[in-house]
């Protein structure tokens, strides 16, 4: 298995649920509570900026939502969420939790923080 980049959001996944972030997200954005979706997510989807990023990174992306995260990784479930990691063959590190994420306010903040964290030169040691 070879490493890959998680990208796991504090919501819940399907339609509803969607809809029902998206309605806090313009509501009350100051109380939604996944910073990460808040800041990659516009009202229509993915963030252009944010995508084309992920598109160039050199290691597969995989997006969970809280329950599937919870059922695919049990010893994490205590870890706070939003968070970015790297599992890499089933060891999994984090690389920007939830409180690193939670400041960040806009698309290129959050990619300077992930470029830091994963230190592409290291990453390439994983891949």
């Amino acid at each position: 298995m070879s490493a890959r980049l998680l990208l796991v959001y504090n919501a819940d996944a399907g339609i509803v649920a969607g809809l029902f972030d998206l309605a806090h997200k313009l509501v009350s954005p100051a109380t939604y509570p996944c910073s990460l979706c808040g800041v990659t997510y516009g009202t229509l989807g993915m963030r252009a900026e944010w995508r084309d990023y992920l598109a160039e990174l050199p290691l597969p992306v995989a997006f969970f939502h809280r329950p599937e995260f919870h059922a695919a990784y049990p010893a994490l479930t205590a870890a706070p969420l939003p968070l970015i990691a790297v599992d890499d063959g089933g060891v999994v590190t984090v690389v920007l939790g939830a409180a690193a994420l939670a400041p960040l306010g806009s698309v290129a903040a959050l990619i300077a923080a992930l470029d830091s964290a994963l230190d592409r030169r290291e990453l390439s040691a994983v891949l």
